[in-house]
């Protein structure tokens, strides 16, 4: 099937549990088994966006961005470690998460936005490997951007390699980018004192604070937390205070060590512009073909320039992998739908692919590297519509139990909410600001206008709502009307009972509890609903494979029922789950 609605079920069901921790292992293989999903996150903390704000940074700023960078790591640190949490403890990605809490029309919104925020990330990735294979093979840049739609079918062959497999091929790309940059930062030979100096906060001019929020944006990115809380899942792990202990020191541990290779791979490339660019005059270097071309002459190695494209197609091709998951993973979560593989890539991939080709064709390749910086502020201003649900849900001790978070950890999460709106905000209002100042245009001002009052909407909407359900909960438990009297207890005999069946690991409970109720006095009736094209059509003339392989599976549970005396009947429905069973 092209596509089907999917139930109440585990993240990326095709892997979900697949990874059994809980098996008796010593020594460090107890803890191999737990490390992994850190490592997919990692890559989009490294991917071409990165590249982009980092020479920028680097080559304009010299080492004064450094500490932007670092505080950028730490506050990944720690919202990953939420994201996982939410995973671990409630098996729930932050998609679920949500639609369990918001209106549906809240829902659609955050959807929308978690799209546009994978398709921008998309996009940087397209960008970067297309800019990596012209300068590896001289190739055309647009030439290139189309070259990248093959890399579709590379997800599609890891998936059926498996977890393990998938996170072994992204480690070998993120241990070639960091060896790259590793060799190119001792050819560069940079100033340690001048390194040094670039930890300490100082202030940001205008110019300054576009590229440490886009650095921002292209370190913690919105995606990634959907991605986290999912990855997580594909490990077995016991459901005991123990288990979920357990789980969430070995994932912690892991995330620190993934982000921490990211931040100095991302440091490693602003220092080499730094070094190599800033510390020579040339400020203007804002592209990644300059930087590439310039490598060779100054720092007098033919290896270097060819570490860099090795490295930037390495980036581009790992960081494509976790944001073709995280699609399927935000459409799974808000919208219960779950697309071919191969035909979800296919889409997120031609969304990032139009735009690059319509800024090549229109103004050139020139213009590339602003369109990376671009999708990471994109990215950034998307990221307080994902940070603040995760920290409500991660909050909120009648889902997490003892597993919420305390109340230090939950100050920093909401300060480093905080600093993120304000910043983007700030860059929003900025930008804003610049349009409304021109003469003319009002069909953008009018639009920038009802923008401003949606997202602001939106804003409330998701920050207050999760607070006044948490508020209505806790008045509903503590107001309990005075106890009645019990007068005329009369107990119904169920004759006749309805099983709706999904043919997963649930359908043994379900009969079982049916059985239970009705003992072997009632009739049974096994119910399924066929989501085939076909079925939806056609109705009870279908008869494509789906519709008669659904039709076995009841028959082998019916005849398995009636050999233990129960009376049972199937029945299959077509079209509305809902209308269907009611019927």
């Amino acid at each position: 099937m092209i596509a089907e609605h999917i139930h109440k079920e585990g993240s990326l069901g095709s892997v979900h549990d697949s990874i059994d921790t809980t098996k008796p292992r010593k020594g460090w293989r107890k803890v191999f088994a737990y490390l992994g999903p850190a490592y997919l996150v990692s890559v989009g903390y490294m991917d071409p966006g990165n590249w982009a704000t980092d020479l920028q940074g680097g080559a304009q700023f010299g080492y004064r961005l450094i500490w932007v960078l670092l505080m950028s790591n730490l506050m990944a640190l720690l919202l990953q470690s939420l994201s996982a949490r939410l995973g671990i403890v409630r098996r729930r990605d932050l998609a679920q998460a949500n639609r369990e809490v918001y209106p549906p029309l809240v829902n659609f919104c955050l959807y929308i936005l978690a799209e546009i925020a994978i398709a921008a990330c998309d996009l940087a990735e397209v960008l970067g490997m297309a800019i990596g294979i012209q300068l590896l093979t001289g190739l055309p840049i647009i030439w290139g951007v189309s070259v990248t739609i093959l890399d579709t079918f590379l997800l599609f062959y890891l998936q059926k390699l498996g977890m393990r497999k998938m996170e072994a091929f992204i480690i070998a790309l993120v241990a070639i980018i960091g060896l790259s940059f590793l060799v190119e930062l001792i050819f560069a030979k940079p100033h340690l004192g001048e390194v040094i100096k670039g930890f300490v906060p100082m202030a940001l001019n205008k110019e300054a604070l576009y590229i440490a929020v886009g650095i921002i944006g292209a370190t913690v990115m919105p995606h990634n937390l959907y991605l986290h809380s999912a990855l997580v899942q594909t490990r077995k792990i016991k459901p005991d205070r123990e288990g979920i202990r357990r789980a969430l020191k070995f994932n912690f541990l892991d995330s620190t060590v993934a982000l921490n290779a990211a931040f100095l791979v991302n440091m490693a490339i602003l220092v080499l512009a730094a070094s190599v660019f800033f510390a020579s005059g040339h400020t203007e270097v804002a592209k990644i073909e300059d930087a590439h071309r310039l490598l060779q002459p100054m720092l007098g190695r033919r290896l270097a320039p060819l570490l860099f494209a090795i490295a930037l197609i390495a980036a581009g091709q790992s960081s494509t992998v976790t944001g073709t998951l995280a699609g399927q993973i935000v459409m799974e979560g808000y919208l219960r739908l779950r697309l071919n593989p191969l035909l979800r890539r296919l889409i997120t991939r031609l969304l990032a692919i139009i735009p690059a080709i319509l800024t090549i064709l229109i103004f050139g390749s020139d213009r590339l590297d602003d369109l990376l910086v671009l999708s990471q502020v994109i990215l950034s201003l998307q990221l307080g519509f994902a940070v603040i649900p995760l920290i409500h849900f991660v909050s909120d001790k009648t889902t997490m139990g003892e597993f919420a978070i305390g109340t230090v950890t939950k100050i920093l999460s909401w300060l480093v909410a905080g600093i993120l709106v304000f910043l983007n905000v700030k860059l929003a209002a900025e930008a804003c600001m610049s349009v409304f100042e021109e003469q003319g245009i009002w069909v953008w001002k009018i639009a920038l206008a009802i923008g401003a009052l949606l997202f602001t909407w939106l804003f409330l909407s998701m920050t207050f709502l999760p607070l006044i359900q948490r508020r209505r909960r806790l008045s509903e438990s503590t107001m309990h009307p005075e106890a009645m009297p019990l007068q005329n207890l009369s107990i119904p005999q169920t004759q006749r009972i309805a099983v709706a069946l999904d043919f997963s690991a649930n359908d043994e409970k379900l009969i079982a509890y049916a059985i239970g109720q009705g003992k072997k006095d009632a009739a049974y009736v096994l119910l399924h609903i066929v989501e085939s094209v076909s079925a939806n059509y056609f109705e009870d003339a279908s008869d494509d494979a789906e519709t008669r392989k659904d039709r076995e599976r009841l028959e082998a549970y019916s005849r398995q029922l009636t050999a233990l005396g129960y009376n049972v009947h199937t029945s299959l429905g077509f079209r509305s789950r809902t209308k269907e069973i009611r019927h």
